[in-house]
């Protein structure tokens, strides 16, 4: 088959890539067609799985809005379309990329793949605009790879009920690829504790960066996490800072100046990988994450009110607690002074996956197809 994967983003580059290579491995014709939605962040993770760029859309200009995104990529990805005419278009995921290039697909006639369908938190505004993107998505695709049960029964819910396989989460084969690599490298493993701080306690990761966190959300986590700073002298946060502006700022407002709050550059997929390997307990909005860390067990502490992951939640391995100051610090502080409790969370087998997702996608493809 001729395969052609869109994507524009960091995690649908990590979670394209392990279907990428099965399918090259498997004999399929792929292009990878990258939007430029977030270049600069992507570059490295097509480094890291050698994957090939085929095409370049480079839809991004500074002040940009969704719907100058929309616009532009749906033009470049239309006309790559009836360029190169693949069998099926490959889309990751809720992106803007992701969407556009399904209905790109749909107007040339083309079948249109969805991996990681079916996730939904049932509130249009939460994430915004993510959770309209994929259920855009899922009305146009053709073939649904949910991650799991829950994802499926949404399709379902939805009258989608044909072509549907449920194969795991990607992100756990990056997950696994990626940790045997590191592992095989001292070298490379020297060159990441490089890039991370030197801490003496039990290191907190935190990472917050969806948009209906910012502003009071973001002083709230902050608040919550000088709290747990007086109330255990032997932790330590790591904070890779994101690139968003507004972001910085908060954070420089409200925690430059504490010692044990470590503020970073944003990590390369594989410093993270190795941050959250070495963290006692995560903090996070991210999505990726909350597959990604049951797989290393460590206990995750979802800064949302809604998630499209409620497998983690309802196996104990993730506490949603939003930005509710109280409620970040009574589970932080659960897992911090209760080691039976943290032991029992972290032994939670991953609701995710087991590394083989990409694999159950291209041999689906290849009988539905």
């Amino acid at each position: 088959m001729k395969l052609l994967f869109a994507f524009g983003t960091r995690p649908e580059t990590i979670k394209m890539a392990p279907v990428i290579k099965m399918a090259q491995s498997r004999g399929h014709q792929v292009f990878v067609a990258l939007s430029g939605q977030h270049k600069e962040m992507v570059l490295p993770f097509i480094e890291w799985f050698d994957l090939k760029i085929d095409h370049d859309l480079e839809i991004m200009q500074p002040n940009q809005t969704l719907t100058d995104i929309t616009v532009s990529a749906l033009k470049g990805y239309s006309d790559l379309i009836l360029k190169e005419k693949p069998d099926v278009v490959l889309v990751q995921g809720d992106t803007t990329t992701g969407f556009v290039a399904s209905l790109a697909a749909f107007y040339q006639g083309v079948k249109v793949a969805h991996i990681e369908a079916g996730l939904r938190t049932h509130n249009k505004s939460s994430p915004f605009p993510e959770e309209i993107n994929r259920s855009l998505i899922g009305r146009i695709a053709d073939f649904h790879f949910p991650p799991t049960q829950t994802s499926a029964e949404n399709l379902k819910l939805e009258a989608i009920n044909k072509n549907v396989v449920i194969t795991g989460n990607t992100s756990i084969d990056a997950l696994k690829f990626t940790l045997e690599k590191i592992s095989n490298d001292k070298e490379m493993i020297l060159n990441i504790e490089k890039k991370l701080p030197q801490t003496s306690g039990r290191m907190i990761l935190v990472t917050t960066h969806r948009r209906e966190n910012l502003g009071d959300g973001h002083r709230s986590i902050f608040l919550a996490m000088k709290q747990l700073l007086e109330q255990h002298q032997d932790i330590e946060f790591v904070f890779p800072v994101h690139l968003n502006p507004k972001v910085r700022k908060i954070v420089d407002e409200e925690l430059s100046d504490n010692s044990r709050v470590h503020l970073i550059e944003p990590l390369d997929y594989t410093s993270f990988v190795w941050a959250m390997k070495k963290s006692f307990l995560i903090l996070t909005d991210s999505g990726g994450v909350q597959e990604e860390a049951p797989h290393l067990g460590r206990p995750v502490v979802v800064l949302r009110d809604t998630t499209e992951r409620p497998e983690a939640i309802s196996a104990g391995c993730s506490f949603m607690v939003g930005t509710n100051q109280e409620k970040i610090v009574e589970i932080s502080n659960r897992l911090l002074n209760d080691s039976k409790y943290y032991d029992s969370v972290s032994k939670i087998n991953n609701p995710y996956g087991d590394g083989n997702s990409s694999i159950k996608i291209l041999e689906s493809l290849e009988s539905l197809n």
